[in-house]
């Protein structure tokens, strides 16, 4: 897959209006496919130095995507967890560098993997993940036990 080259990728707060248009946008997007917005499981107020906020824009300035890394959580410092993934739809190439984008913050952080958690039903999100090299890990947190869900990981 050819590289965006009109994208500008930018760490912004989550909180900040281009990026609740976004998160509206996919809660809004997983409630149609899943049944569940999967606002719950992120807090834009959970700022972090081992993570951020990323927005895709073109070279316009129009929104595109979002994404967001944070730690883990305090059981292994050496993970960090991929959330709130989206690119809008048409926007051919955003999904890809977003996730680029994330991986090599995440590298910079100093982690060692990025995991994430999709609902199985979500099957374009799956997919896409497997073609960039995720693959099943082992639950954690609210995500055990939950039938839903598919917990998927890539070293870095």
């Amino acid at each position: 897959m050819a590289a965006r080259h009109d994208l500008v990728i930018l760490a912004v707060d989550a909180a900040c209006p281009d990026a609740q248009l976004l998160l509206d946008a996919l809660s809004d997007a997983l409630l149609r496919i899943n049944g569940d917005s999967g606002r719950s499981s992120f807090d834009a107020e959970a700022a972090t130095p081992r993570g951020g906020f990323y927005l895709a824009r073109d070279a316009s300035g129009a929104l595109l995507g979002c994404a967001a890394l944070r730690p883990l959580g305090e059981a292994d410092s050496s993970i960090g967890e991929l959330k709130r993934m989206y690119a809008r739809p048409g926007s051919t190439g955003v999904g890809a560098a977003l996730l680029a984008h994330v991986e090599a913050q995440a590298r910079r952080h100093g982690y060692q993997a990025v995991y994430l958690s999709t609902r199985v039903a979500n099957t374009r999100a799956v997919a896409f993940y497997a073609r960039h090299g995720y693959t099943p890990v082992v639950a954690w947190g609210k995500y055990v036990g939950a039938a839903q869900s598919t917990c998927l990981g890539k070293t870095l």
